[in-house]
């Protein structure tokens, strides 16, 4: 088996069940980048992780924000999004380092924008948009990464059958 791994998602009920394996891999914790253009399915994804812990809440991008944090029973997740950061420097005078600093499951849209100011990532999540599907490449980066990518192989018949 190659270290990465990709899968067709289409419809967004099948982006919502691919989050919720991918919470039940990462095990409520890590470091995940989620890669594509805007439209891609990112949010779309992070509502399926909220999912996948029970949160039943309103799931929406913080491009404002830059993080929303979702404390849950099972595990915190904070959802950023820097799209709209204008230097990677500003994730400094935030002090979102503390958010790296608990063990919790941080995942990051727009990763790129906070170079040299996030720690490596476990999992690089890139989202390709088709008009009838999207197309999600999972490259670990870590042990843990490799470990969640193989969760993921080895449950990936399941998505089918929950949106079914």
């Amino acid at each position: 088996m190659s270290e990465s791994i990709q899968l067709t998602l289409a419809g967004e009920a099948r982006m919502v069940a691919f989050g919720r394996l991918l919470a039940d891999a990462c095990q409520g914790y890590g470091t995940v980048y989620l890669q594509g253009n805007l439209g891609a399915g990112k949010t779309t994804l992070c509502r399926g992780v909220m999912r996948g812990f029970g949160y039943e809440g309103a799931v929406k991008s913080p491009t404002y924000t830059l993080v929303e944090p979702y404390e849950m029973e099972q595990a915190s997740v904070y959802h950023f999004d820097l799209y709209r950061l204008g230097d990677p420097e500003e994730l400094d005078f935030l002090g979102v380092r503390d958010y790296f600093d608990s063990p919790s499951l941080c995942l990051i849209e727009w990763p790129d924008r906070g170079k040299g100011f996030l720690p490596a990532a476990d999992i690089i999540l890139s989202i390709e948009y088709l008009p009838e599907a999207r197309i999600v490449t999972v490259d670990p980066q870590t042990g843990h990464g490799r470990a969640i990518c193989k969760t993921i192989a080895d449950r990936q018949g399941m998505l089918a059958e929950e949106v079914c």
